[in-house]
């Protein structure tokens, strides 16, 4: 070995050809150095050996050796003869680009945007704003069918975005999940279903848990409104203070205080 020419500057296995450089197994350079003199290579190596093919994608090539736990793979021709090796330090570079890569597709963005001329750059952008705007059209068209509801009931449009709000970050949360999961080959046709029940019954719990905490909280709040909007005009009027100037100011302040009090209190003692 310290007499070839070209030994890698890198490298963690060494590799056993038959006659036709086909790879037969390999052999760590740990066990090669703790071997005595005299022994065969082939009663030393792991015939446990993948080759891959030299046009194997790079994505499935890194999912590989994080299923293996693996340091190197040898790479073969259309005829099988061994023709490289890929090690663990160049897959690194691939999986940290493939999940960047992954990251920027679900903002539908590209990698080398910063690069790109500025032109260039918003007509790649252009499809998915495009796509959002469609998609906010149909939100609205969906609101306008309850436009005559929300007229007689206004806290409705109140509570529209924290809706909206708790919605999509629970579907991001979800869609993370999902997406790295497919990134890294852990989501197959097999499992599919099972995950996808898994996050419906997670988004069930997590909506009635939020429902009841909203719930109660809302009912503690109309009870110290009930409370003070009846307490706090008195009082004033004893206090010689016009109640109709200072009640709404006081009935607002305290309402917030109780109802933010209330939520946040049980969310506390419920979640942690």
């Amino acid at each position: 070995m310290r007499s070839s020419p070209d030994l890698p500057d890198e490298f963690y296995d060494i590799y056993v050809v038959d006659p036709r450089h086909r790879p037969l197994g390999s052999l760590a350079l740990s066990r090669l150095l703790r071997s005595r003199c005299g022994v065969y290579v082939q009663d030393i190596m792991d015939d446990d050996v993948t080759p891959v093919p030299v046009d194997m994608d790079q994505e499935e090539l890194a999912d590989m050796f994080r299923r293996k736990d693996t340091v190197s793979v040898p790479v073969t021709d259309e005829t099988g003869r061994l023709i490289g090796v890929v090690t663990i330090d160049d897959i690194f570079d691939v999986i940290e680009e493939e999940h960047e890569d992954d990251m920027m597709r679900m903002g539908g963005l590209s990698g080398d945007d910063l690069y790109r001329a500025t032109m260039e750059t918003a007509k790649s952008r252009f499809t998915w704003l495009l796509t959002n705007l469609l998609t906010a059209v149909l939100v609205s068209l969906v609101i306008s069918q309850f436009d005559a509801t929300i007229q007689q009931i206004v806290a409705l449009a109140v509570l529209m975005p924290i809706v909206a709000s708790m919605g999509g970050n629970a579907g991001t949360q979800t869609l993370t999940v999902v997406v790295r999961a497919l990134s890294t080959r852990e989501l197959s046709h097999g499992n599919a279903l099972r995950l996808v029940g898994k996050e419906v019954i997670v988004g069930t719990a997590n909506g009635f848990l939020f429902a009841v905490l909203v719930g109660v909280a809302m009912i503690v709040n109309m009870i110290f409104a009930g409370l003070f909007g009846a307490a706090i005009p008195v009082v004033l009027e004893r206090m010689k203070i016009d109640p109709a100037i200072a009640s709404t100011v006081l009935l607002t302040t305290v309402t917030d205080v109780f109802g933010f009090r209330a939520f946040l209190g049980l969310a506390a003692t419920v979640l942690l």
